[in-house]
């Protein structure tokens, strides 16, 4: 009678799930490959068998295969537009034969009767049109014969190398997952392949010069004719991994727990001492993750330079600060928890990729906290006289995680850790986020206990290996592990970008006790720790949680001199400046001036000031060496001074440049920054003749929510006031001392393909009123041709000036306002005055009168016609108060080394004829040169951040 009265879909959706799976546990689609590698056209011919079950419980009309190897095909897939967005453009100048793509000849059913199949927008995703409607609870069969032409290994680890080897990830077609709607996610060089599971037999033949490694069980490998075939064995698995090495073999390391196979070798690290440490690993991981369920893990080389510890290994091997033992074995330890984690717990990588980072973070972290108590972040450096009195020398290694992640979290782009994995920046994505997500499970075990973390975190593996999962069961046996309310920290510390931040306000002491107020400065919910120290030694610990805003605590008066919050740093906390009060001595909170050579880590026990040589130069103060003083530290902070007097040998005086700064973020998005300056600077514009700037400014910051974006918006207001010393036998046209008031706003997309920019500037002073536009525009077309262009008009709304110096320049400005990094700015002849920064008119040829008083337009562009020679070309029309407007023109050839930062120019047709037959052609040649160390250091870091 109870049967009768459930409902008839009920019945249906429970047998099911008696069928398919419970909480997640799906049977698996079955998979037979047969593929064979060519390597004298580095192609593998696969003939694949592919029985789709339909474990969902609707009807599906259509079917998504992923087809990654097809993201190197062309120049508009979503692979190729990622590395646009991270300044890399080899696959968009690849050549045809330097591709990778798919070619699928046939898509038949089991009655053999073709299928209709087509790409999807990214071109790596295929959508298969069913000839009948898979109902739930049936299986389809798909009969696919194609070719993968493989990729050199120059964009991404994947493909063949130099020597012969090969390396094959995500290489065959694979199911898209449907969980009530398709999941389909295109190759972004992300390593986060989404596929449902499968039971997958392969029989893979290559030659048999190389050496073979693969994540399957391999069931047996024959030779035959020159090739050796491999046949492999999964059982729900996501994919097959293969590496061929011409070099190195793979080593099988048969421990207790579990096979290990890899290639991943040390020098000066012997291969007894690498077995044992490769026990030493296996046996951490099997003690606090449980038994692997494959018959072996695969620890290989690729994987580990896919995804290494950022930090100072990534010196050159002569130069590492560790001992082999340490490097060989946090090498091998990452290596092989990626793997671990990967093969064995199935989280959606694209949107839950956080979970997996924190439990490999974790153990890291508990690695070292077991093996290498001692290590410091500088390893061996730590102990050398030179570095030895660092702050960042004296941190501990543990202590990274937290450093790393503030790095982007003091430059306002740190990115909540639940944010979509192609969402975050590189360097979120990379370091930031997978070190905080692990972090985070430590910020956990201390403020609960760590025996239950560990307990939770063996548990959550056991329970849902080989099985899918997302973040709400990994949050469940959390909770369920912890005696104290941990919502915080999935509500805050997981699902947002609020940062944590906490002061001791203030002290009070009595006999027996210490009333200890502690302000919430961002307001985040989350628990802080204090700590007693006596002579640096810790005495007492507390945890203190629910401090909304400000609140009082009272703790037993021990021996403490000192009261520190989060001084173990378990926490990322934004600021740990005001994190602690001296029980003892007049000011409590008192801290001592120390000044130190270099660029260091923040000390938050002492006022750090750095000094560092400095060596300018121009040509009127010859080499001027001089000292750095700035309080800016490897992190952001939000006022910073920074003075560097130096001493001109050639005028025997003092010059230099100093400002103060301040930097307020209001979000991360949309109006989200404020910035507020006073800069001086002090130098010689010609031969004992000084000019001298004081500018205040402010300047407001827009920019998109996403933060992978590169457009920027600036609007800047600056008063500038200059003030000239000149020597009395030159003869100038201006007053030596002037003021401007400036306003400008800049719209800027600085992208490596797409380039496009402008600003509209305004300059007021007591002598003129001029109004200018400037927009730039540089596009790399899909033949590898790139266009560049700009467009620059000025006007003067009034203008009482006699002489040019404030008029608009053709090729040459003046540079009035002193922001120009000339050499020799007074120069009009010798090798000085062939420097050449696009400003203004922009042309490269020297022209006469090539000054305006009333209006100006021009245009320059150019485009290349051999890598990067370029044919330029500039015209434009001059207007001077009572003067007819005049048409100029020049063109040439434009060496483009390294755009905006080394060029070359060499005029060959212009208002003065044909310039090339002219005498002294050398004077004519124009360059531009960056010499800014701070410039060039933003050239190679922007595809980070």
């Amino acid at each position: 009678m109870l049967l009768q009265r459930i409902p008839a879909f009920l019945l249906i959706t429970a047998n099911l799930y008696f069928i398919f799976g419970i909480g997640g546990i799906y049977a698996q689609h079955n998979n037979n490959l047969k593929a064979t590698l060519e390597s004298e056209t580095r192609e593998i011919n696969i003939q694949q068998e592919f029985e789709y079950l339909n474990y969902s419980q609707d009807t599906l009309s259509v079917l998504y295969f992923n087809d990654w190897a097809n993201a190197y095909s062309d120049k508009n897939t979503a692979l190729a537009k990622r590395f646009a967005e991270e300044f890399k453009k080899s696959l968009h100048l690849a050549k045809e034969k330097d591709r990778g793509r798919t070619e699928i000849f046939t898509i038949v059913d089991d009655e053999y009767r073709a299928i209709s199949w087509g790409r999807t927008y990214g071109l790596d995703i295929i959508k298969i049109e069913l000839n009948k409607p898979l109902a739930p609870g049936n299986s389809a069969k798909l009969f696919i014969t194609y070719t993968v032409k493989l990729p050199p290994n120059k964009y991404t680890p994947y493909g063949y190398n130099n020597e012969g080897g090969y390396y094959l990830k995500d290489w065959y077609l694979t199911p898209a997952v449907y969980d009530g709607q398709w999941q389909l996610y295109s190759n972004k060089n992300l390593e986060d392949l989404h596929t449902g599971n499968t039971n997958t037999n392969i029989i893979f033949s290559y030659p048999d010069s190389l050496f073979f490694g693969t994540n399957f069980k391999e069931v047996n490998i024959t030779g035959f004719a020159g090739k050796k075939q491999a046949t492999l064995e999964g059982v729900n698995r996501k994919s097959c991994y293969i590496i061929l090495n011409s070099l190195k073999k793979f080593t099988k390391h048969v421990t207790p727990e579990l096979i290990v196979v890899t290639d991943l070798k040390a020098t000066k690290y012997d291969e007894i001492s690498q077995g044992v440490s490769i026990n030493r690993i296996s046996r951490f991981i099997h003690d606090n993750l449980g038994d692997f369920p494959y018959e072996q893990l695969l620890v290989s080389e690729v994987d580990f330079n896919k995804n290494p510890i950022y930090g100072l290994n990534q010196l050159p091997s002569f130069i590492r600060p560790y001992e082999k033992q340490f490097q060989f074995e946090m090498t091998f330890m990452k290596t092989a928890l990626n793997s671990y984690m990967r093969e064995s717990i199935f989280l959606n990588p694209r949107k839950e990729k956080w979970v997996g980072d924190a439990v490999i973070n974790y153990m890291m972290i508990k690695f070292v906290e077991e093996f290498y108590p001692d290590q410091k972040m500088l390893g061996k450096l730590s102990k050398g006289w030179l570095i030895k009195g660092f702050h960042l020398a004296q941190m501990d290694f543990n202590e990274q995680y937290s450093f790393l992640y503030m790095f982007t979290a003091r430059k306002n782009l740190d990115q909540a850790l639940s944010t979509p994995n192609d969402s975050l920046i590189k360097f979120n994505q990379k370091i930031a986020n997978t070190y905080k997500a692990g972090l985070g499970l430590a910020y956990l075990a201390d403020y609960t206990s760590v025996d239950k973390i560990d307990s939770a975190i063996k548990e959550f593996y056991e329970q849902y290996k080989l099985k899918s999962v997302g973040p709400s069961d990994f949050e469940r046996i959390l909770k369920e592990n912890s005696e104290k309310d941990i919502d915080w920290f999935f509500k805050s510390y997981v699902s947002t970008d609020d940062r944590i931040d906490f002061k001791i306000s203030k002290v009070i002491k009595t006999q027996d006790s210490l009333y200890v107020t502690l302000k919430n400065k961002t307001g985040t919910d989350a628990p802080i720790s204090l700590f007693g120290l006596k002579k640096n030694e810790v005495i007492s610990e507390y945890w203190f949680d629910g401090i909304k805003t400000e609140q009082t605590f009272s703790i037993p008066r021990n021996l403490e001199d000192k009261l520190v919050l989060n001084y173990d740093h378990t926490i990322p906390e934004f600021n740990q400046r005001d994190n602690w009060k001296a029980l003892k001595g007049f000011f409590l909170s008192n801290k001592k001036l120390k000044f130190q050579f270099f660029k260091d880590a923040e000390d938050p026990y002492y006022n750090q000031i750095f000094y560092m040589p400095t060596l300018g130069f121009n040509i009127y103060d010859g080499l001027s060496p001089g000292i750095r003083l700035t309080n800016k530290t490897l992190l952001e902070r939000p006022f910073v001074f920074d003075f560097s007097p130096e001493y001109s040998f050639k005028e025997k005086t003092l010059v230099g440049n100093g400002k103060l700064t301040y930097r307020h973020y209001h979000g991360k998005s949309g109006f989200y920054v404020t910035d507020y300056a006073l800069r001086g600077s002090s130098s010689h514009f010609q031969v004992n003749s000084r000019y001298s700037t004081f500018t205040p400014s402010i300047s407001f910051g827009w920019r998109p929510e996403d933060l992978i974006s590169n457009k920027r918006q600036l609007l800047t207001l600056r008063y500038v006031n200059v003030f000239r010393n000149i020597d009395p036998s030159l003869d100038i046209e201006t007053d030596p001392d002037y003021s401007v008031l400036n306003a400008r706003f800049r719209n800027t997309n600085n992208g490596i393909i797409d380039y496009f920019s402008w600003f509209a500037d305004a300059q007021h002073s007591s002598d003129f009123t001029k109004l200018s536009f400037n927009l730039e525009y540089r596009k790399l077309f899909v033949n590898n041709t790139q266009f560049n262009f700009r467009f620059f008009a000025g006007k003067f709304l009034r203008n009482k000036t006699t002489g040019d110096y404030f008029s608009f320049a053709l090729d040459r400005p003046t540079d009035y306002l002193f922001d120009y990094n000339y050499l020799g700015r007074s120069e009009d002849s010798g090798i000085w005055s062939q420097q050449l920064i696009i400003a203004e008119g922009g042309f490269k040829s020297q022209l006469e009168n090539p000054f305006s008083n009333d209006w100006i337009a021009t245009t320059n562009s150019s485009v290349n016609i051999w890598r990067w020679v370029e044919v330029y070309g500039d015209l434009g029309f001059i207007k001077n108060q009572n003067q007819p407007t005049r048409f100029v023109y020049d063109s040439g050839i434009r060496l483009n080394l390294l755009t905006d930062y080394f060029e070359l120019y060499f005029p060959i047709y212009s208002n003065n004829g044909w310039e090339i037959a002219q005498p002294n052609y050398a004077e004519r040649i124009r360059f531009i040169v960056t010499l800014s160390p701070k410039t060039l250091i933003g050239l190679f870091t922007r595809q980070w951040f």
